[in-house]
């Protein structure tokens, strides 16, 4: 069924919208959680969260890339999983080096102002990201939004392990400018 029909179920209040989420995304939004949470449990339950909230969502949100929406919704709610979990334990298995890699970049406590910068924070990241040139680009979103291992994107750019992370060192530094040029740090 073609993103566009599910989209109109969604929007007809029609549960088969669900149904047909899971067939053609629910192993996509399974292995996005799982790169966060490295649990089946919890990745499984991510995806029954993820399709809860796209009926809550849709409508009144009519996403154009619906596996790019239900990718999204995983990922927020496997960090936001790991966040709890990791702070029960204060600990971790590691997963949340990825936040802390990009803590370098932003600094300071959210005050009052918060949700406004965090909207000003989120278009400023997003133009960047788009300025990037695409190998960049494209080791950033796989770092930064999807998760992936550092093993993992070098295997997928064929180069060594140093040579990304000297990508994405190189590409946080930049993110730290642009985001003080745009007086958001």
């Amino acid at each position: 069924m073609t993103d566009t029909k599910i989209i109109e179920l969604f929007f007809a209040r029609d549960e088969k919208a669900i149904d047909e989420s899971n067939i053609k995304y629910g192993g996509y939004c399974k292995a996005a959680a799982m790169r966060v949470l490295n649990d089946g449990l919890d990745a499984e339950e991510v995806c029954n969260d993820v399709l809860l909230a796209a009926w809550n969502r849709i409508p009144p949100e009519k996403p154009k890339d619906l596996r790019a929406f239900l990718s999204r919704i995983a990922r927020n709610i496997a960090v936001d999983r790991l966040r709890r979990r990791t702070a029960e334990k204060r600990g971790g298995d590691g997963s949340d080096l990825i936040l802390e890699e990009l803590d370098e970049c932003v600094e300071g406590s959210p005050g009052a102002d918060a949700p406004l910068i965090c909207k000003e924070l989120s278009e400023a990241v997003n133009g960047f990201v788009k300025s990037l040139p695409k190998r960049e680009r494209e080791m950033f979103v796989s770092r930064y939004s999807l998760s992936y291992p550092i093993s993992d994107i070098a295997e997928a750019f064929s180069c060594g392990e140093n040579s990304v992370r000297a990508t994405l060192s190189q590409t946080r530094k930049k993110l730290r400018k642009h985001l003080q040029k745009e007086g958001l740090l």
